[in-house]
Protein backbone atom coordinates (compact mmCIF):
# COMPACT_ATOMS: atom_id res chain seq x y z
CA UNK A 1 0.00 0.00 0.00
CA UNK A 2 1.15 2.98 -0.56
CA UNK A 3 2.13 5.43 1.70
CA UNK A 4 -0.51 8.33 2.35
CA UNK A 5 0.69 11.83 3.15
CA UNK A 6 -1.68 13.43 5.50
CA UNK A 7 -1.02 17.11 6.04
CA UNK A 8 -2.08 18.90 9.75
CA UNK A 9 -3.78 21.24 7.65
CA UNK A 10 -4.93 22.24 4.11
CA UNK A 11 -6.07 25.65 2.71
CA UNK A 12 -9.58 24.63 0.74
CA UNK A 13 -11.68 26.58 -1.88
CA UNK A 14 -15.18 26.00 -1.40
CA UNK A 15 -17.46 27.50 -3.71
CA UNK A 16 -17.31 30.99 -5.63
CA UNK A 17 -14.05 32.62 -3.83
CA UNK A 18 -12.17 32.60 -7.66
CA UNK A 19 -14.97 34.26 -9.20
CA UNK A 20 -15.56 37.28 -6.38
CA UNK A 21 -12.02 37.87 -6.28
CA UNK A 22 -12.09 38.61 -10.00
CA UNK A 23 -15.38 40.63 -9.33
CA UNK A 24 -13.69 42.47 -6.90
CA UNK A 25 -10.90 43.26 -9.42
CA UNK A 26 -13.58 44.35 -12.15
CA UNK A 27 -14.94 46.42 -9.62
CA UNK A 28 -11.83 48.82 -10.07
CA UNK A 29 -10.63 49.17 -6.48
CA UNK A 30 -9.31 46.25 -4.57
CA UNK A 31 -8.19 48.42 -1.18
CA UNK A 32 -10.17 47.75 1.75
CA UNK A 33 -13.92 48.87 3.06
CA UNK A 34 -15.38 48.33 -0.31
CA UNK A 35 -18.37 46.09 -1.56
CA UNK A 36 -16.91 42.84 -0.23
CA UNK A 37 -15.89 43.89 3.27
CA UNK A 38 -19.43 45.54 3.41
CA UNK A 39 -20.83 42.27 2.48
CA UNK A 40 -18.56 39.84 5.06
CA UNK A 41 -19.15 42.63 7.81
CA UNK A 42 -23.18 42.44 7.25
CA UNK A 43 -23.05 38.59 7.20
CA UNK A 44 -20.98 38.78 10.64
CA UNK A 45 -24.18 40.96 12.17
CA UNK A 46 -26.24 38.97 10.53
CA UNK A 47 -25.40 35.63 11.67
CA UNK A 48 -23.70 36.20 15.02
CA UNK A 49 -25.70 39.30 16.57
CA UNK A 50 -23.18 41.42 17.31
CA UNK A 51 -24.02 45.19 17.11
CA UNK A 52 -20.92 45.82 14.82
CA UNK A 53 -18.38 44.10 12.63
CA UNK A 54 -14.69 45.29 11.44
CA UNK A 55 -12.87 43.13 9.58
CA UNK A 56 -9.57 43.46 9.92
CA UNK A 57 -6.19 42.15 8.20
CA UNK A 58 -5.55 39.47 11.29
CA UNK A 59 -7.12 38.44 14.59
CA UNK A 60 -3.89 39.72 16.09
CA UNK A 61 -5.27 43.40 14.59
CA UNK A 62 -8.94 42.75 16.25
CA UNK A 63 -6.96 42.29 19.89
CA UNK A 64 -4.92 46.03 19.13
CA UNK A 65 -7.90 47.41 18.18
CA UNK A 66 -9.40 45.86 21.40
CA UNK A 67 -6.62 47.15 23.60
CA UNK A 68 -6.97 50.45 22.14
CA UNK A 69 -10.84 50.65 23.18
CA UNK A 70 -10.47 49.07 26.16
CA UNK A 71 -8.46 52.22 27.30
CA UNK A 72 -4.93 49.67 28.01
CA UNK A 73 -1.99 51.48 28.80
CA UNK A 74 1.13 51.74 30.57
CA UNK A 75 1.08 50.26 34.24
CA UNK A 76 -2.97 48.66 33.80
CA UNK A 77 -3.12 44.47 34.25
CA UNK A 78 -4.52 42.18 31.57
CA UNK A 79 -6.10 38.64 32.97
CA UNK A 80 -5.19 35.57 30.67
CA UNK A 81 -4.48 32.26 29.94
CA UNK A 82 -0.88 31.54 29.33
CA UNK A 83 -2.11 28.49 26.92
CA UNK A 84 -2.84 30.68 24.22
CA UNK A 85 -1.09 32.06 21.21
CA UNK A 86 1.29 34.89 21.41
CA UNK A 87 -0.61 37.70 19.80
CA UNK A 88 -3.53 37.24 22.80
CA UNK A 89 -0.72 39.09 25.11
CA UNK A 90 1.05 40.80 22.71
CA UNK A 91 -1.87 43.10 22.12
CA UNK A 92 -1.96 44.70 25.37
CA UNK A 93 2.20 44.75 26.00
CA UNK A 94 2.01 46.90 23.15
CA UNK A 95 -0.21 49.10 24.69
CA UNK A 96 2.41 49.19 27.89
CA UNK A 97 0.18 46.80 29.69
CA UNK A 98 1.09 43.59 32.39
CA UNK A 99 -0.14 40.44 31.18
CA UNK A 100 -1.55 38.24 34.39
CA UNK A 101 -2.01 34.63 33.79
CA UNK A 102 -3.96 32.68 35.59
CA UNK A 103 -4.58 28.82 35.01
CA UNK A 104 -6.38 26.61 32.90
CA UNK A 105 -9.46 24.39 33.65
CA UNK A 106 -8.35 20.53 33.05
CA UNK A 107 -11.71 19.97 31.52
CA UNK A 108 -11.95 22.60 28.57
CA UNK A 109 -8.67 23.79 29.19
CA UNK A 110 -9.98 27.45 28.84
CA UNK A 111 -9.77 30.04 31.71
CA UNK A 112 -10.20 28.44 34.83
CA UNK A 113 -13.01 31.51 35.91
CA UNK A 114 -12.64 30.61 39.94
CA UNK A 115 -8.81 31.99 39.15
CA UNK A 116 -10.05 35.29 37.75
CA UNK A 117 -10.81 37.27 40.88
CA UNK A 118 -8.22 36.60 42.93
CA UNK A 119 -5.81 37.87 40.14
CA UNK A 120 -7.60 41.52 40.50
CA UNK A 121 -5.69 44.41 41.48
CA UNK A 122 -6.56 47.60 41.27
CA UNK A 123 -4.31 48.23 38.21
CA UNK A 124 -6.41 45.49 36.45
CA UNK A 125 -8.53 46.88 33.38
CA UNK A 126 -9.76 43.79 31.37
CA UNK A 127 -10.14 40.00 31.57
CA UNK A 128 -9.22 38.21 28.35
CA UNK A 129 -11.48 34.87 27.49
CA UNK A 130 -9.62 32.42 25.11
CA UNK A 131 -12.36 30.35 23.66
CA UNK A 132 -9.93 27.05 23.31
CA UNK A 133 -10.61 24.91 20.31
CA UNK A 134 -13.91 26.58 20.11
CA UNK A 135 -15.16 25.67 23.29
CA UNK A 136 -16.72 28.33 25.51
CA UNK A 137 -15.14 29.63 28.57
CA UNK A 138 -17.72 29.85 31.53
CA UNK A 139 -18.44 33.36 30.04
CA UNK A 140 -21.53 34.00 32.34
CA UNK A 141 -19.39 34.25 35.12
CA UNK A 142 -16.75 36.54 34.05
CA UNK A 143 -19.02 38.36 33.19
CA UNK A 144 -20.56 39.10 35.94
CA UNK A 145 -16.90 39.50 37.52
CA UNK A 146 -15.89 41.59 35.33
CA UNK A 147 -19.34 43.95 36.15
CA UNK A 148 -18.61 43.79 39.37
CA UNK A 149 -15.14 45.13 38.88
CA UNK A 150 -15.69 47.60 36.17
CA UNK A 151 -13.62 45.65 33.68
CA UNK A 152 -13.87 45.32 30.02
CA UNK A 153 -14.79 41.96 29.05
CA UNK A 154 -13.04 40.40 25.66
CA UNK A 155 -13.46 37.55 23.96
CA UNK A 156 -10.20 35.61 21.77
CA UNK A 157 -12.38 33.89 19.95
CA UNK A 158 -9.76 33.29 17.27
CA UNK A 159 -10.61 29.46 17.03
CA UNK A 160 -14.72 29.89 17.41
CA UNK A 161 -15.95 31.30 14.64
CA UNK A 162 -19.89 29.69 14.65
CA UNK A 163 -19.41 28.46 17.83
CA UNK A 164 -21.48 28.92 20.38
CA UNK A 165 -22.39 29.03 24.42
CA UNK A 166 -25.99 27.77 23.92
CA UNK A 167 -27.79 30.36 21.80
CA UNK A 168 -24.85 33.08 21.86
CA UNK A 169 -21.96 33.17 19.26
CA UNK A 170 -18.77 33.26 20.80
CA UNK A 171 -17.37 36.60 20.36
CA UNK A 172 -20.45 38.28 20.76
CA UNK A 173 -20.57 38.32 24.72
CA UNK A 174 -18.11 40.26 26.26
CA UNK A 175 -17.76 44.12 25.43
CA UNK A 176 -15.54 42.84 22.42
CA UNK A 177 -15.07 39.85 20.41
CA UNK A 178 -11.91 38.77 18.23
CA UNK A 179 -12.05 36.76 15.45
CA UNK A 180 -9.72 34.74 13.17
CA UNK A 181 -9.29 33.83 9.62
CA UNK A 182 -6.48 32.45 8.97
CA UNK A 183 -5.46 29.63 6.65
CA UNK A 184 -5.54 27.40 9.62
CA UNK A 185 -9.25 28.22 10.93
CA UNK A 186 -12.35 26.84 10.40
CA UNK A 187 -13.74 29.96 7.49
CA UNK A 188 -10.66 31.16 5.73
CA UNK A 189 -9.07 34.35 4.15
CA UNK A 190 -5.34 33.23 4.44
CA UNK A 191 -4.63 36.32 6.55
CA UNK A 192 -7.77 37.78 7.79
CA UNK A 193 -9.53 38.32 11.47
CA UNK A 194 -12.47 40.42 12.55
CA UNK A 195 -13.25 42.75 15.94
CA UNK A 196 -17.02 42.56 16.90
CA UNK A 197 -18.13 45.33 18.83
CA UNK A 198 -21.15 44.44 21.06
CA UNK A 199 -21.01 47.83 23.91
CA UNK A 200 -22.88 49.91 21.26
CA UNK A 201 -20.50 52.90 22.73
CA UNK A 202 -17.73 51.80 21.27
CA UNK A 203 -19.04 51.26 17.83
CA UNK A 204 -18.31 55.09 17.03
CA UNK A 205 -14.29 55.24 18.18
CA UNK A 206 -13.77 51.54 17.21
CA UNK A 207 -14.54 52.66 13.45
CA UNK A 208 -12.09 56.21 13.80
CA UNK A 209 -9.32 53.38 15.07
CA UNK A 210 -10.14 51.12 11.96
CA UNK A 211 -9.31 54.06 9.93
CA UNK A 212 -6.20 55.38 10.88
CA UNK A 213 -7.73 57.41 13.27
CA UNK A 214 -9.94 59.16 11.16
CA UNK A 215 -13.71 60.12 11.20
CA UNK A 216 -13.85 58.79 7.30
CA UNK A 217 -16.72 56.81 7.73
CA UNK A 218 -18.52 59.67 8.99
CA UNK A 219 -17.38 61.69 6.06
CA UNK A 220 -18.75 58.51 3.81
CA UNK A 221 -21.71 59.01 5.33
CA UNK A 222 -22.13 62.80 4.55
CA UNK A 223 -22.31 62.94 8.81
CA UNK A 224 -18.98 65.47 8.39
CA UNK A 225 -18.48 68.29 5.61
CA UNK A 226 -14.46 66.53 5.88
CA UNK A 227 -12.44 64.08 7.28
CA UNK A 228 -9.45 64.40 9.40
CA UNK A 229 -7.10 62.76 12.20
CA UNK A 230 -9.25 62.59 15.45
CA UNK A 231 -7.78 59.69 17.72
CA UNK A 232 -5.03 57.07 17.23
CA UNK A 233 -5.46 54.41 14.87
CA UNK A 234 -3.80 52.28 12.51
CA UNK A 235 -4.46 50.57 8.74
CA UNK A 236 -6.45 48.14 10.42
CA UNK A 237 -8.24 46.89 6.79
CA UNK A 238 -8.31 43.89 4.55
CA UNK A 239 -7.84 44.42 1.02
CA UNK A 240 -10.79 43.94 -0.86
CA UNK A 241 -9.36 40.78 -2.37
CA UNK A 242 -9.09 39.42 0.91
CA UNK A 243 -12.59 40.20 1.88
CA UNK A 244 -13.95 38.56 -1.69
CA UNK A 245 -12.55 34.89 -0.88
CA UNK A 246 -13.99 35.63 2.78
CA UNK A 247 -17.26 36.31 2.16
CA UNK A 248 -17.54 32.99 -0.26
CA UNK A 249 -15.85 31.31 2.74
CA UNK A 250 -19.09 32.45 5.03
CA UNK A 251 -21.35 31.82 2.41
CA UNK A 252 -20.88 28.18 3.37
CA UNK A 253 -19.48 28.64 7.51
CA UNK A 254 -22.31 26.31 8.41
CA UNK A 255 -21.87 23.36 6.39
CA UNK A 256 -18.04 23.49 6.96
CA UNK A 257 -18.28 23.10 10.53
CA UNK A 258 -20.75 20.34 9.88
CA UNK A 259 -18.41 18.31 8.07
CA UNK A 260 -15.66 18.90 10.36
CA UNK A 261 -18.08 17.89 13.45
CA UNK A 262 -18.68 14.62 11.65
CA UNK A 263 -14.31 13.96 11.35
CA UNK A 264 -14.31 14.85 14.84
CA UNK A 265 -17.10 12.59 15.95
CA UNK A 266 -15.04 9.62 13.71
CA UNK A 267 -12.04 10.19 15.40
CA UNK A 268 -13.58 10.27 18.86
CA UNK A 269 -15.62 7.58 18.02
CA UNK A 270 -12.17 5.17 16.41
CA UNK A 271 -9.76 6.14 19.61
CA UNK A 272 -12.33 5.54 22.43
CA UNK A 273 -11.49 1.82 22.65
CA UNK A 274 -7.52 3.17 22.87
CA UNK A 275 -8.39 5.55 25.40
CA UNK A 276 -10.08 3.81 27.03
CA UNK A 277 -7.14 1.26 27.95
CA UNK A 278 -5.73 4.57 29.55
CA UNK A 279 -3.56 4.92 26.64
CA UNK A 280 -4.07 8.93 26.28
CA UNK A 281 -7.04 11.27 27.18
CA UNK A 282 -9.69 12.60 24.52
CA UNK A 283 -11.01 16.00 24.57
CA UNK A 284 -13.77 16.58 26.96
CA UNK A 285 -16.39 19.30 26.48
CA UNK A 286 -18.86 20.58 28.91
CA UNK A 287 -21.85 19.41 26.69
CA UNK A 288 -20.04 16.35 25.54
CA UNK A 289 -20.25 18.30 22.22
CA UNK A 290 -17.33 19.85 19.76
CA UNK A 291 -18.82 23.74 19.58
CA UNK A 292 -17.25 23.87 16.10
CA UNK A 293 -14.50 20.61 15.79
CA UNK A 294 -11.92 23.54 14.93
CA UNK A 295 -9.00 21.25 17.16
CA UNK A 296 -8.81 17.42 18.06
CA UNK A 297 -6.05 16.54 19.95
CA UNK A 298 -5.05 13.97 22.75
CA UNK A 299 -3.43 14.36 26.14
CA UNK A 300 -0.74 11.55 26.07
CA UNK A 301 0.36 10.63 29.35
CA UNK A 302 4.03 12.33 29.48
CA UNK A 303 5.90 14.78 26.91
CA UNK A 304 8.21 11.21 25.86
CA UNK A 305 5.57 9.13 24.66
CA UNK A 306 4.02 12.53 22.44
CA UNK A 307 7.38 13.23 20.82
CA UNK A 308 7.57 9.21 20.12
CA UNK A 309 4.07 9.36 18.57
CA UNK A 310 4.68 12.49 16.68
CA UNK A 311 7.70 10.63 14.67
CA UNK A 312 5.50 7.36 14.36
CA UNK A 313 3.24 9.21 12.89
CA UNK A 314 5.10 11.32 10.61
CA UNK A 315 7.03 8.31 9.72
CA UNK A 316 3.66 7.03 8.25
CA UNK A 317 2.56 10.05 6.11
CA UNK A 318 0.68 11.68 9.04
CA UNK A 319 1.79 15.45 10.03
CA UNK A 320 0.63 15.75 13.70
CA UNK A 321 1.76 18.61 16.22
CA UNK A 322 1.90 20.01 19.68
CA UNK A 323 1.42 23.32 21.46
CA UNK A 324 1.45 26.04 22.85
CA UNK A 325 4.94 26.15 24.72
CA UNK A 326 3.15 28.29 27.87
CA UNK A 327 3.25 32.26 27.31
CA UNK A 328 4.41 32.40 31.21
CA UNK A 329 7.89 30.64 30.59
CA UNK A 330 8.46 32.56 27.18
CA UNK A 331 11.75 34.72 27.18
CA UNK A 332 9.13 37.40 26.86
CA UNK A 333 6.26 36.19 29.09
CA UNK A 334 9.22 36.10 31.88
CA UNK A 335 10.28 40.23 30.98
CA UNK A 336 6.64 41.81 30.28
CA UNK A 337 3.76 40.03 32.61
CA UNK A 338 3.66 37.93 35.47
CA UNK A 339 1.79 34.90 36.81
CA UNK A 340 -1.34 34.91 39.22
CA UNK A 341 -0.14 31.78 41.41
CA UNK A 342 1.40 28.81 39.78
CA UNK A 343 -0.08 27.58 36.76
CA UNK A 344 0.26 23.86 37.16
CA UNK A 345 -2.26 22.43 34.76
CA UNK A 346 -0.85 24.77 32.09
CA UNK A 347 2.46 23.25 32.08
CA UNK A 348 1.61 19.97 32.23
CA UNK A 349 -1.32 20.27 29.31
CA UNK A 350 1.54 22.23 27.33
CA UNK A 351 3.98 19.17 27.60
CA UNK A 352 1.49 16.39 26.73
CA UNK A 353 -1.54 17.61 24.31
CA UNK A 354 -0.88 16.57 20.86
CA UNK A 355 -2.79 18.00 17.96
CA UNK A 356 -4.65 15.32 14.83
CA UNK A 357 -4.86 16.43 11.34
CA UNK A 358 -8.41 18.27 11.25
CA UNK A 359 -9.21 20.21 7.72
CA UNK A 360 -12.08 20.77 6.31
CA UNK A 361 -11.20 19.11 3.33
CA UNK A 362 -10.50 16.01 4.70
CA UNK A 363 -12.30 12.91 4.61
CA UNK A 364 -13.21 10.40 6.54
CA UNK A 365 -10.63 7.31 5.28
CA UNK A 366 -7.63 9.76 6.18
CA UNK A 367 -8.91 9.63 9.78
CA UNK A 368 -9.23 6.26 9.94
CA UNK A 369 -5.77 5.97 8.66
CA UNK A 370 -4.44 8.72 11.47
CA UNK A 371 -6.75 6.52 14.01
CA UNK A 372 -4.83 2.99 12.38
CA UNK A 373 -1.97 4.85 12.65
CA UNK A 374 -1.97 5.59 16.65
CA UNK A 375 -3.29 2.36 17.04
CA UNK A 376 -0.68 0.71 15.50
CA UNK A 377 1.92 2.99 17.46
CA UNK A 378 0.80 1.28 21.22
CA UNK A 379 0.67 -2.19 19.13
CA UNK A 380 4.16 -1.72 18.14
CA UNK A 381 6.09 -0.14 20.31
CA UNK A 382 4.72 -1.72 23.46
CA UNK A 383 7.53 0.16 25.77
CA UNK A 384 6.50 3.02 24.94
CA UNK A 385 3.32 2.74 26.57
CA UNK A 386 4.85 2.68 29.83
CA UNK A 387 5.65 6.18 31.85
Amino acid sequence: MSKQVIPFNKPFVVGKELFYIAQAVMNGSIAGDGEFTTLCQGWLENNLGCEKALLTHSCTAALEMAAILADVGPGDEVIMPSFTFVSTANAFVLRGAVPVFVDIRDDTLNLDERLVEAAITDKTKAVVAVHYAGQPCDMDVLAQICEKHGLFLIEDAAQAILARDRKRALGTIGHLGCLSFHETKNVISGEGGALLINDPRLVERAEIIWQKGTNRKAFSRGEVSKYTWVDVGSSFLPSELTAAFLYAQLEHGERINKHRRTLYEKYFSLLRPLAADGLFQLPRTLDDKPANAHIFYLLMRSVEERTALIAFLREHGVNAVFHYVPLHDSPAGLRYARSSGQLPITTDVSQRLLRLPLFSDMRSRQVAHVCACIARFFQDKPSSASR
